[in-house]
């Protein structure tokens, strides 16, 4: 992420604002000047080691309903299942108790409610990150966040935050809350940002930002088996049609 967003800025795309998704915070933190990549590399890498104490005992799975539908059909795992994450107007994660998943999905499957697991065996931003807050207490101390060169857009807080406040607490936070993805990026394009660029392998939260931000323009970076500088000259392209300047010159 952090690689593709320089490979954006030499081509003169930005950015103007910066913000991720979940761990996808951490490079944003890190593009936007207010971790340095070390620091970035520490928190993914030592959060990670982390959660291998909660790993086998939960999961998460996409929905897509509108929040106000998947919290009335949660209702039945009240304690067990919890949102994880509001991607779009229809797009939301919920995480929780393996055993409450396999309920969840058997009865979505009933009612013809689009429904799908996600390859994880652990519940991020639910209670169950909270059986290791005291140690990513101790293992993140260290990190030095500063006041970064491009505003940060927080999706665990859903607004602009110095990124000199992005200490080891925040970096609990992250994985522990909700993620407040599609408000962020409603905020942002009632802010007059028009156009948004996926940093990523593979564009998995296009479509969410697009129906987030109906009228912006929406670009991914590289796509699953399409790796290459041929990819990436293509959503170039794709942007520079769309109106996101590009540099010529720099490619």
């Amino acid at each position: 992420m952090v690689s593709l967003a320089a490979l954006w800025r030499a081509a003169g795309g930005g950015p103007a604002v910066g913000g991720g998704h979940s761990q996808g915070e951490i490079a944003a933190a890190v593009v936007a000047g207010g971790l340095s990549l070390e620091d970035g590399a520490r928190v993914v890498a030592l959060r990670s080691k982390a959660i291998r104490a909660i790993a086998g005992r939960g999961g998460m799975v996409s929905i897509a309903l509108p929040l106000a539908a998947v919290e009335d059909l949660l209702s039945g795992w009240a304690g067990r299942v919890d949102i994880a994450a509001v991607n779009g107007p229809a797009s939301v994660v919920v995480a929780g108790d393996a055993d409450a998943l396999d309920e969840l999905m058997a009865h979505c499957e009933a009612e013809e409610v689009r429904a799908r697991r996600i390859p994880v065996d652990y519940a991020s931003h639910t209670w169950h990150v909270e059986a290791i807050e005291g140690e990513l207490a101790e293992v993140l101390a260290d990190v030095a966040p500063r006041s970064g060169s491009v505003p940060f857009f927080s999706t665990t807080e859903a607004e602009l935050v110095d990124t000199a406040t992005l200490d080891g607490g925040y970096w609990y936070r992250n994985l522990r809350q909700r993620v407040r993805f599609a408000e962020a990026i409603e905020r942002l394009a009632g802010q007059g940002y028009a156009a948004f660029v996926e940093a990523s392998s593979h564009p998995v939260l296009g479509m969410a930002v697009q129906e987030a931000a109906p009228d912006a323009v929406v670009v991914g970076s590289l796509r699953r088996d399409q790796g290459g500088p041929d990819r990436f000259l293509t959503s170039l392209a794709e942007a520079w049609v769309r109106g996101i300047p590009v540099d010529w010159t720099a490619v």
